[in-house]
Protein backbone atom coordinates (compact mmCIF):
# COMPACT_ATOMS: atom_id res chain seq x y z
CA UNK A 1 0.00 0.00 0.00
CA UNK A 2 1.14 3.54 -0.74
CA UNK A 3 0.42 6.58 1.37
CA UNK A 4 -0.12 9.33 -1.20
CA UNK A 5 1.27 12.64 -0.08
CA UNK A 6 2.26 11.49 3.42
CA UNK A 7 5.48 13.46 3.27
CA UNK A 8 3.55 16.58 2.36
CA UNK A 9 1.34 16.06 5.38
CA UNK A 10 4.23 16.26 7.76
CA UNK A 11 6.40 18.93 6.15
CA UNK A 12 9.33 19.79 8.37
CA UNK A 13 9.72 23.52 8.94
CA UNK A 14 13.13 24.92 9.82
CA UNK A 15 14.39 21.36 9.93
CA UNK A 16 12.77 20.58 13.25
CA UNK A 17 9.17 21.64 13.78
CA UNK A 18 6.17 20.53 11.76
CA UNK A 19 4.25 23.41 10.21
CA UNK A 20 1.13 23.92 12.28
CA UNK A 21 -1.04 24.36 9.19
CA UNK A 22 0.04 20.94 7.91
CA UNK A 23 -0.63 19.04 11.11
CA UNK A 24 -3.52 16.61 10.77
CA UNK A 25 -6.46 16.46 13.09
CA UNK A 26 -6.60 13.21 15.05
CA UNK A 27 -9.87 11.42 15.82
CA UNK A 28 -9.59 8.39 18.09
CA UNK A 29 -12.84 6.43 18.47
CA UNK A 30 -13.20 3.64 21.04
CA UNK A 31 -16.13 1.26 21.38
CA UNK A 32 -16.77 -0.38 24.74
CA UNK A 33 -17.05 -4.19 24.93
CA UNK A 34 -17.77 -4.59 21.21
CA UNK A 35 -17.61 -8.18 20.00
CA UNK A 36 -15.05 -9.08 17.33
CA UNK A 37 -17.80 -10.52 15.14
CA UNK A 38 -20.28 -7.66 15.54
CA UNK A 39 -19.28 -5.36 12.70
CA UNK A 40 -20.10 -5.82 9.05
CA UNK A 41 -16.46 -5.68 8.00
CA UNK A 42 -15.94 -8.83 10.08
CA UNK A 43 -18.93 -10.53 8.54
CA UNK A 44 -21.76 -9.63 10.94
CA UNK A 45 -25.15 -10.35 9.35
CA UNK A 46 -27.76 -9.48 11.97
CA UNK A 47 -26.54 -5.99 12.97
CA UNK A 48 -26.00 -3.38 10.24
CA UNK A 49 -22.92 -1.18 10.76
CA UNK A 50 -22.76 0.74 7.47
CA UNK A 51 -20.80 3.71 8.80
CA UNK A 52 -18.13 1.61 10.48
CA UNK A 53 -17.97 -0.55 7.36
CA UNK A 54 -17.49 2.55 5.22
CA UNK A 55 -14.71 3.71 7.53
CA UNK A 56 -13.01 0.32 7.25
CA UNK A 57 -13.39 0.37 3.46
CA UNK A 58 -11.88 3.84 3.24
CA UNK A 59 -8.85 2.90 5.33
CA UNK A 60 -6.92 -0.09 6.55
CA UNK A 61 -8.61 -2.95 8.38
CA UNK A 62 -6.27 -4.87 10.69
CA UNK A 63 -7.17 -8.55 10.93
CA UNK A 64 -4.82 -9.08 13.88
CA UNK A 65 -5.41 -5.92 15.90
CA UNK A 66 -4.98 -6.31 19.65
CA UNK A 67 -5.34 -4.43 22.89
CA UNK A 68 -2.87 -4.81 25.76
CA UNK A 69 -5.41 -6.06 28.28
CA UNK A 70 -8.82 -7.75 28.42
CA UNK A 71 -10.47 -5.07 30.58
CA UNK A 72 -11.66 -1.51 30.03
CA UNK A 73 -9.51 0.75 32.18
CA UNK A 74 -6.09 -0.93 31.76
CA UNK A 75 -6.50 -0.92 27.99
CA UNK A 76 -7.33 2.79 28.03
CA UNK A 77 -4.30 3.49 30.20
CA UNK A 78 -2.12 1.79 27.61
CA UNK A 79 -3.92 3.50 24.75
CA UNK A 80 -3.45 7.04 26.04
CA UNK A 81 0.16 6.59 27.15
CA UNK A 82 1.46 4.35 24.37
CA UNK A 83 2.98 2.13 27.06
CA UNK A 84 2.18 -1.29 28.43
CA UNK A 85 0.08 -0.45 31.48
CA UNK A 86 1.88 -3.12 33.52
CA UNK A 87 4.92 -0.82 33.46
CA UNK A 88 3.19 1.57 35.85
CA UNK A 89 0.84 -0.68 37.83
CA UNK A 90 -2.45 -0.02 36.03
CA UNK A 91 -3.11 -3.71 35.50
CA UNK A 92 -6.74 -3.89 36.63
CA UNK A 93 -9.78 -1.67 36.75
CA UNK A 94 -9.36 1.04 39.41
CA UNK A 95 -10.45 -0.17 42.83
CA UNK A 96 -11.14 2.64 45.29
CA UNK A 97 -11.63 6.38 45.07
CA UNK A 98 -7.93 7.23 44.74
CA UNK A 99 -7.06 4.68 42.07
CA UNK A 100 -6.49 5.72 38.48
CA UNK A 101 -3.91 6.49 35.81
CA UNK A 102 -0.80 7.51 37.79
CA UNK A 103 -0.09 11.22 37.52
CA UNK A 104 3.52 10.37 36.69
CA UNK A 105 2.37 9.17 33.26
CA UNK A 106 2.06 11.50 30.27
CA UNK A 107 -0.90 11.06 27.94
CA UNK A 108 -0.93 11.68 24.21
CA UNK A 109 -3.28 14.57 25.02
CA UNK A 110 -0.51 16.09 27.19
CA UNK A 111 1.94 15.79 24.33
CA UNK A 112 -0.39 17.07 21.61
CA UNK A 113 -1.62 19.98 23.72
CA UNK A 114 1.97 21.04 24.36
CA UNK A 115 2.49 20.98 20.59
CA UNK A 116 -0.39 23.37 19.97
CA UNK A 117 -3.33 20.98 19.49
CA UNK A 118 -6.77 21.64 20.90
CA UNK A 119 -7.67 18.49 22.81
CA UNK A 120 -11.00 17.05 23.84
CA UNK A 121 -12.57 13.92 25.26
CA UNK A 122 -16.19 12.95 24.79
CA UNK A 123 -17.55 9.88 26.59
CA UNK A 124 -16.15 7.43 29.12
CA UNK A 125 -12.98 8.22 31.10
CA UNK A 126 -12.51 5.34 33.59
CA UNK A 127 -8.98 6.43 34.50
CA UNK A 128 -9.65 7.87 37.94
CA UNK A 129 -12.08 10.20 39.68
CA UNK A 130 -9.65 12.15 41.85
CA UNK A 131 -9.21 15.81 40.94
CA UNK A 132 -5.60 15.20 39.91
CA UNK A 133 -6.75 12.44 37.54
CA UNK A 134 -9.58 14.37 35.91
CA UNK A 135 -9.34 14.62 32.10
CA UNK A 136 -8.84 18.38 32.35
CA UNK A 137 -5.70 17.66 34.38
CA UNK A 138 -4.44 15.00 31.95
CA UNK A 139 -3.97 17.08 28.85
CA UNK A 140 -7.55 17.64 27.69
CA UNK A 141 -8.94 21.13 27.12
CA UNK A 142 -12.55 19.95 26.99
CA UNK A 143 -14.50 17.11 28.57
CA UNK A 144 -18.07 15.93 28.15
CA UNK A 145 -18.89 12.55 29.65
CA UNK A 146 -18.54 10.54 32.83
CA UNK A 147 -15.60 9.54 34.97
CA UNK A 148 -16.47 5.96 35.95
CA UNK A 149 -16.59 2.61 34.20
CA UNK A 150 -20.29 2.30 33.38
CA UNK A 151 -23.26 4.62 33.15
CA UNK A 152 -26.97 4.70 32.41
CA UNK A 153 -27.71 5.66 28.82
CA UNK A 154 -30.75 7.72 29.83
CA UNK A 155 -29.88 9.39 33.15
CA UNK A 156 -27.90 12.62 33.37
CA UNK A 157 -26.59 12.08 36.89
CA UNK A 158 -22.82 11.69 36.69
CA UNK A 159 -22.49 13.29 33.25
CA UNK A 160 -20.24 16.34 33.30
CA UNK A 161 -19.23 19.17 31.04
CA UNK A 162 -15.78 20.01 32.25
CA UNK A 163 -16.22 19.89 36.02
CA UNK A 164 -19.88 20.93 36.03
CA UNK A 165 -22.79 18.46 36.15
CA UNK A 166 -25.10 18.17 33.15
CA UNK A 167 -28.78 18.40 34.02
CA UNK A 168 -30.35 16.64 31.05
CA UNK A 169 -29.41 14.12 28.38
CA UNK A 170 -31.36 12.15 25.79
CA UNK A 171 -29.34 8.98 25.15
CA UNK A 172 -25.61 8.96 25.85
CA UNK A 173 -24.57 7.57 22.47
CA UNK A 174 -26.53 10.28 20.67
CA UNK A 175 -25.33 12.96 23.07
CA UNK A 176 -21.72 11.94 22.56
CA UNK A 177 -22.18 12.14 18.79
CA UNK A 178 -23.61 15.64 19.11
CA UNK A 179 -20.78 16.83 21.35
CA UNK A 180 -18.10 15.28 19.14
CA UNK A 181 -19.59 16.90 16.04
CA UNK A 182 -19.68 20.23 17.85
CA UNK A 183 -16.02 19.93 18.83
CA UNK A 184 -15.05 19.19 15.22
CA UNK A 185 -17.00 22.17 13.91
CA UNK A 186 -15.88 24.65 16.56
CA UNK A 187 -12.20 23.90 16.10
CA UNK A 188 -12.10 23.78 12.32
CA UNK A 189 -8.97 25.55 11.06
CA UNK A 190 -6.67 24.54 13.90
CA UNK A 191 -5.13 21.15 14.68
CA UNK A 192 -7.23 19.17 17.14
CA UNK A 193 -7.23 15.81 18.89
CA UNK A 194 -10.57 14.29 19.86
CA UNK A 195 -10.87 11.12 21.94
CA UNK A 196 -14.40 9.83 21.39
CA UNK A 197 -14.88 7.05 23.92
CA UNK A 198 -18.36 5.55 23.72
CA UNK A 199 -19.86 3.61 26.63
CA UNK A 200 -21.70 1.63 23.95
CA UNK A 201 -22.04 -1.30 23.97
CA UNK A 202 -21.20 -1.81 27.65
CA UNK A 203 -23.95 -2.69 30.11
CA UNK A 204 -26.48 -1.59 31.29
CA UNK A 205 -28.48 -2.86 28.36
CA UNK A 206 -30.30 0.32 27.38
CA UNK A 207 -31.65 1.05 23.92
CA UNK A 208 -34.15 3.47 22.41
CA UNK A 209 -37.55 2.11 21.49
CA UNK A 210 -37.31 3.08 17.82
CA UNK A 211 -34.02 1.22 17.42
CA UNK A 212 -35.28 -1.81 19.30
CA UNK A 213 -38.21 -1.97 16.89
CA UNK A 214 -35.80 -2.45 13.99
CA UNK A 215 -34.61 -5.73 15.53
CA UNK A 216 -37.93 -7.30 16.46
CA UNK A 217 -36.91 -10.33 14.40
CA UNK A 218 -34.10 -11.20 16.85
CA UNK A 219 -35.69 -13.54 19.38
CA UNK A 220 -33.00 -13.31 22.06
CA UNK A 221 -33.82 -10.21 24.10
CA UNK A 222 -30.24 -9.50 25.13
CA UNK A 223 -28.94 -9.81 21.58
CA UNK A 224 -31.82 -7.66 20.32
CA UNK A 225 -30.97 -4.87 22.78
CA UNK A 226 -27.28 -5.20 21.99
CA UNK A 227 -28.06 -4.87 18.29
CA UNK A 228 -30.01 -1.67 18.89
CA UNK A 229 -27.15 -0.27 20.98
CA UNK A 230 -24.61 -1.16 18.31
CA UNK A 231 -26.76 0.47 15.65
CA UNK A 232 -26.87 3.64 17.75
CA UNK A 233 -23.09 3.69 17.99
CA UNK A 234 -22.71 3.14 14.25
CA UNK A 235 -25.12 5.99 13.57
CA UNK A 236 -23.13 8.17 15.97
CA UNK A 237 -19.91 7.39 14.12
CA UNK A 238 -21.67 8.27 10.88
CA UNK A 239 -22.78 11.61 12.28
CA UNK A 240 -19.24 12.46 13.35
CA UNK A 241 -17.70 11.43 10.02
CA UNK A 242 -20.34 13.44 8.18
CA UNK A 243 -19.33 16.51 10.19
CA UNK A 244 -15.76 16.00 9.01
CA UNK A 245 -17.00 15.94 5.41
CA UNK A 246 -19.34 18.89 5.83
CA UNK A 247 -16.59 21.06 7.31
CA UNK A 248 -14.01 20.04 4.73
CA UNK A 249 -11.76 18.30 7.25
CA UNK A 250 -11.86 14.69 6.01
CA UNK A 251 -8.63 14.96 4.05
CA UNK A 252 -6.73 16.35 7.02
CA UNK A 253 -7.97 14.00 9.72
CA UNK A 254 -6.39 10.75 10.86
CA UNK A 255 -9.22 8.51 12.10
CA UNK A 256 -8.61 5.46 14.28
CA UNK A 257 -11.19 3.00 15.63
CA UNK A 258 -10.92 0.09 18.07
CA UNK A 259 -12.87 -1.70 20.77
CA UNK A 260 -11.33 -1.50 24.23
CA UNK A 261 -11.43 -5.29 24.64
CA UNK A 262 -13.29 -8.31 23.35
CA UNK A 263 -16.98 -8.84 23.90
CA UNK A 264 -18.01 -10.13 27.36
CA UNK A 265 -19.55 -13.46 26.38
CA UNK A 266 -18.88 -15.59 29.48
CA UNK A 267 -20.26 -15.67 33.02
CA UNK A 268 -18.13 -13.82 35.53
CA UNK A 269 -18.42 -10.42 33.88
CA UNK A 270 -21.18 -8.16 32.59
CA UNK A 271 -22.41 -10.13 29.56
CA UNK A 272 -23.96 -7.92 26.88
CA UNK A 273 -25.03 -10.21 24.03
CA UNK A 274 -21.89 -9.82 21.90
CA UNK A 275 -20.09 -12.41 19.80
CA UNK A 276 -16.34 -12.90 19.27
CA UNK A 277 -16.61 -15.65 16.65
CA UNK A 278 -14.48 -17.27 15.33
CA UNK A 279 -12.32 -16.41 18.32
CA UNK A 280 -12.39 -18.37 21.56
CA UNK A 281 -12.72 -16.67 24.90
CA UNK A 282 -14.17 -13.46 26.25
CA UNK A 283 -13.40 -10.16 27.83
CA UNK A 284 -11.30 -10.80 31.00
CA UNK A 285 -9.34 -13.65 29.38
CA UNK A 286 -6.06 -13.60 27.50
CA UNK A 287 -7.53 -15.85 24.83
CA UNK A 288 -8.06 -14.18 21.46
CA UNK A 289 -11.68 -13.37 22.27
CA UNK A 290 -10.54 -11.13 25.10
CA UNK A 291 -7.77 -9.19 23.37
CA UNK A 292 -8.24 -9.25 19.57
CA UNK A 293 -10.59 -6.47 18.50
CA UNK A 294 -11.97 -4.57 15.48
CA UNK A 295 -9.14 -2.21 14.51
CA UNK A 296 -9.19 0.41 11.72
CA UNK A 297 -7.01 3.35 10.65
CA UNK A 298 -8.16 5.72 7.91
CA UNK A 299 -6.73 8.93 6.47
CA UNK A 300 -8.44 10.08 3.29
CA UNK A 301 -6.00 10.66 0.47
CA UNK A 302 -3.03 9.67 2.61
CA UNK A 303 -3.52 5.97 3.44
CA UNK A 304 -4.41 3.60 0.65
CA UNK A 305 -7.37 1.36 1.60
CA UNK A 306 -6.54 -2.26 2.25
CA UNK A 307 -6.18 -5.10 4.73
CA UNK A 308 -3.16 -5.50 7.02
CA UNK A 309 -2.41 -8.93 8.48
CA UNK A 310 0.60 -8.45 10.76
CA UNK A 311 -0.14 -8.19 14.50
CA UNK A 312 -0.54 -4.66 15.87
CA UNK A 313 -1.65 -3.36 19.26
CA UNK A 314 -3.51 -0.30 20.53
CA UNK A 315 -0.26 1.12 21.92
CA UNK A 316 0.63 1.74 18.27
CA UNK A 317 -2.19 4.24 17.92
CA UNK A 318 -0.51 6.64 20.32
CA UNK A 319 2.78 6.34 18.44
CA UNK A 320 1.03 6.74 15.09
CA UNK A 321 -0.87 9.83 16.24
CA UNK A 322 2.24 11.50 17.63
CA UNK A 323 4.24 10.71 14.50
CA UNK A 324 1.48 12.06 12.25
CA UNK A 325 1.61 15.28 14.27
CA UNK A 326 5.34 15.44 13.69
CA UNK A 327 6.27 14.82 17.31
CA UNK A 328 9.27 12.69 18.30
CA UNK A 329 8.71 9.31 19.92
CA UNK A 330 10.82 9.11 23.04
CA UNK A 331 11.95 5.87 24.63
CA UNK A 332 8.93 5.73 26.95
CA UNK A 333 6.60 5.08 23.99
CA UNK A 334 6.36 1.33 23.38
CA UNK A 335 3.94 1.52 20.49
CA UNK A 336 5.15 1.64 16.89
CA UNK A 337 4.33 4.29 14.30
CA UNK A 338 2.31 2.30 11.77
CA UNK A 339 2.32 4.86 8.96
CA UNK A 340 5.53 3.58 7.29
CA UNK A 341 4.08 0.06 7.26
CA UNK A 342 0.93 1.34 5.61
CA UNK A 343 2.62 3.42 2.92
CA UNK A 344 5.05 0.64 2.00
CA UNK A 345 8.23 2.37 3.14
CA UNK A 346 8.70 -0.37 5.75
CA UNK A 347 8.00 -4.07 5.32
CA UNK A 348 7.64 -6.95 7.70
CA UNK A 349 5.94 -6.94 11.08
CA UNK A 350 5.97 -3.85 13.32
CA UNK A 351 6.57 -6.06 16.39
CA UNK A 352 8.85 -8.99 17.09
CA UNK A 353 6.37 -10.07 19.77
CA UNK A 354 3.34 -8.82 21.71
CA UNK A 355 2.81 -9.44 25.43
CA UNK A 356 0.02 -9.64 27.99
CA UNK A 357 -0.18 -9.96 31.77
CA UNK A 358 -3.46 -9.86 33.66
CA UNK A 359 -2.96 -11.19 37.16
CA UNK A 360 -2.04 -14.85 36.80
CA UNK A 361 -3.10 -14.85 33.18
CA UNK A 362 -0.43 -14.21 30.53
CA UNK A 363 0.20 -14.43 26.81
CA UNK A 364 2.87 -13.79 24.25
CA UNK A 365 2.41 -13.81 20.49
CA UNK A 366 5.44 -14.12 18.23
CA UNK A 367 4.71 -14.67 14.57
CA UNK A 368 1.88 -17.18 14.34
CA UNK A 369 2.59 -18.81 17.70
CA UNK A 370 0.91 -17.82 20.94
CA UNK A 371 1.73 -19.09 24.42
CA UNK A 372 -1.08 -18.40 26.86
CA UNK A 373 -2.24 -19.07 30.41
CA UNK A 374 -5.87 -18.13 30.78
CA UNK A 375 -8.71 -18.14 33.27
CA UNK A 376 -9.98 -21.71 33.46
CA UNK A 377 -13.56 -20.37 33.43
CA UNK A 378 -13.01 -20.17 29.69
CA UNK A 379 -13.06 -23.96 29.63
CA UNK A 380 -15.90 -24.53 32.09
CA UNK A 381 -18.25 -21.62 31.24
CA UNK A 382 -19.70 -21.83 34.74
CA UNK A 383 -18.70 -18.40 35.96
CA UNK A 384 -17.09 -19.33 39.26
CA UNK A 385 -14.87 -16.69 40.79
CA UNK A 386 -11.23 -17.17 41.73
CA UNK A 387 -10.74 -20.05 39.35
CA UNK A 388 -7.09 -20.99 38.73
CA UNK A 389 -5.47 -20.35 35.37
CA UNK A 390 -4.60 -23.11 32.97
CA UNK A 391 -1.06 -24.43 32.47
CA UNK A 392 0.74 -22.74 29.55
CA UNK A 393 -0.82 -23.71 26.24
CA UNK A 394 0.64 -23.20 22.78
CA UNK A 395 -1.39 -22.42 19.68
CA UNK A 396 -0.57 -21.76 16.04
CA UNK A 397 -3.01 -18.98 15.23
CA UNK A 398 -2.46 -19.24 11.47
CA UNK A 399 -3.88 -22.76 11.56
CA UNK A 400 -6.03 -22.57 14.69
CA UNK A 401 -7.57 -19.14 15.21
CA UNK A 402 -10.04 -20.68 17.66
CA UNK A 403 -7.22 -21.86 19.99
CA UNK A 404 -8.44 -25.45 20.25
CA UNK A 405 -5.34 -27.50 19.41
CA UNK A 406 -2.75 -27.21 22.20
CA UNK A 407 0.76 -27.85 20.81
CA UNK A 408 2.64 -27.52 24.10
CA UNK A 409 3.32 -31.23 24.51
CA UNK A 410 4.61 -31.67 20.96
CA UNK A 411 6.62 -28.41 20.78
CA UNK A 412 8.30 -28.03 24.20
CA UNK A 413 11.21 -26.04 22.75
CA UNK A 414 8.82 -23.40 21.41
CA UNK A 415 7.11 -23.23 24.80
CA UNK A 416 10.44 -22.62 26.53
CA UNK A 417 11.46 -20.03 23.94
CA UNK A 418 8.27 -18.01 24.27
CA UNK A 419 8.18 -18.32 28.05
CA UNK A 420 11.74 -16.97 28.23
CA UNK A 421 10.81 -14.00 26.05
CA UNK A 422 7.76 -13.27 28.18
CA UNK A 423 9.84 -13.55 31.37
CA UNK A 424 12.31 -11.04 29.97
CA UNK A 425 9.49 -8.61 29.14
CA UNK A 426 7.89 -9.13 32.54
CA UNK A 427 11.05 -8.13 34.39
CA UNK A 428 10.35 -4.52 33.43
CA UNK A 429 6.83 -4.62 34.86
CA UNK A 430 5.80 -3.56 38.36
CA UNK A 431 3.28 -5.08 40.78
CA UNK A 432 -0.32 -3.92 40.32
CA UNK A 433 -1.14 -0.76 42.25
CA UNK A 434 -4.51 -2.23 43.18
CA UNK A 435 -6.67 -5.28 42.55
CA UNK A 436 -4.26 -8.13 43.16
CA UNK A 437 -5.58 -10.08 40.20
CA UNK A 438 -8.41 -11.99 41.78
CA UNK A 439 -11.62 -10.08 42.25
CA UNK A 440 -10.82 -7.65 39.45
CA UNK A 441 -9.86 -10.40 37.01
CA UNK A 442 -13.17 -12.14 37.64
CA UNK A 443 -15.40 -9.12 37.16
CA UNK A 444 -16.33 -6.62 39.84
CA UNK A 445 -19.27 -4.86 38.27
CA UNK A 446 -17.24 -1.80 37.20
CA UNK A 447 -15.60 -3.35 34.16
Amino acid sequence: MRCVGLIAAVVICLGAVVCRAERPNILLIVADDLGYADVGFHGCKDIPTPHLDALASSGVRFTDGYVSGPYCSPTRAGLLTGRYQQRFGHEFNPGGAKAGLPVTEHTIADRLKAAGYVTGIVGKWHLGTEETMHPLRRGFDEFFGFLGGAHSYFEARGIMRGTEPVERIEYTTDDFAREAASFIERHNGKPWFLYLAFNAVHTPMHATEERLARFAHISDERRRTYAAMTLAMDEAVGRVLEKLRATGQSGNTLVMFISDNGGPTMPGTTVNGSSNAPLRGSKRTTLEGGIRVPFVIAWQGRIQPGVYRHPVIQLDLAATALAAAGLPLDESIEGVNLLPYLDGSKSGSPHEALFWRFGQQMAIRQGDFKLVRYDSNADTLIGRRNQPVTPPKLYNLAEDIGETNDLAATMPDKVRELQAKWDEWNRSNVPPLWGGGRRNAQGDGTD
